[in-house]
């Protein structure tokens, strides 16, 4: 099995904390890149891994006065600023009292602006503090790839791996797209923003503990040892989460 995460040797002597901490990359998804998944990257942020986050959908859709009324924006080009901005001048009440206002707020000092998966150049660096408010949050993925694309509803977990399938592997390198479903709501958001962020350290530990025996016993590290642990630690994980249902497959960037 292909590897999850690229040894650096000749990096040991210039920055060994990053040898020692052993961070695995991640990308967070879901529909509109506003709620799961903006929780789930600044959890993970906050505890310092390399992160990037999209959504799926073909616009960025928020509840509006009225079901039939939503709030309707483009990616990549609306900023959560210009969001926060204009629905607040609409109605702060209604946008308050919803959660809305303090979402945006939030993720406006992450990044600038929502993002679609469909458009994401893999392999191009990315810096997620570029455009936000306050300066951002976290470093993004300076690589431009991630060893864990971890989606928050089954349709979005479909439509990366259509999406991986479609663009035909061109850097022919591994990565796992796990599922954990989330309701779309914010308490729920954050809920499933905890348990990211618990299976992220499981992960973690695992890499961690496969370098270790490689080194203990003089061998060569083999990332393949780290792919083979994946299924076993998102069992473990689901046993302590078991209100967050997950999927999970491998395709390749």
């Amino acid at each position: 099995m292909a590897a999850v995460m690229e040894p650096q040797p000749s990096q040991q002597s210039e920055t060994p904390q990053v040898e020692e901490d052993f961070p695995l990359k991640f990308c967070t998804v879901c529909a509109s890149n506003q709620n799961r998944s903006m929780e789930a990257h600044l959890v993970l942020s906050l505890a310092k891994y390399p992160v990037i986050s999209f959504g799926t959908g073909s616009a960025v859709r928020l509840p509006g006065p009225s079901i039939d009324k939503p709030n309707i924006y483009s990616f990549n080009s609306t900023t959560y600023d210009e969001m926060f901005q204009e629905l607040k001048a609409k109605d702060q009440r209604l946008y308050t009292a919803n959660g809305l206002l303090n979402m945006l707020d939030r993720n406006r000092h992450i990044k600038a602006c929502p993002e679609r998966w469909q458009d994401w150049k893999v392999g191009v660096p990315r810096l997620e503090a570029n455009g936000a408010v306050g300066g951002g949050v976290g470093d993004g993925v300076k690589e431009g790839v991630v060893d864990v694309v971890i989606t928050c509803e089954e349709r979005c977990w479909d439509a990366v791996l259509d999406d991986l399938t479609n663009r035909n592997s061109p850097l022919n390198k591994l990565v796992h797209v796990i599922n954990v479903d989330i309701k779309d709501n914010h308490e729920e958001a954050i809920v499933g923003g905890r348990g990211i962020r618990d299976l992220a350290d499981m992960l973690t530990a695992a890499a961690k503990e496969e370098r270790g025996k490689a080194a203990a016993e003089g061998r060569g590290f083999e990332r393949g040892s780290v792919d083979a642990r994946v299924p076993e630690v998102l069992s473990k994980w689901q046993e302590k989460w078991p209100q967050l249902p997950a999927l999970w497959s491998v395709a390749y960037f």
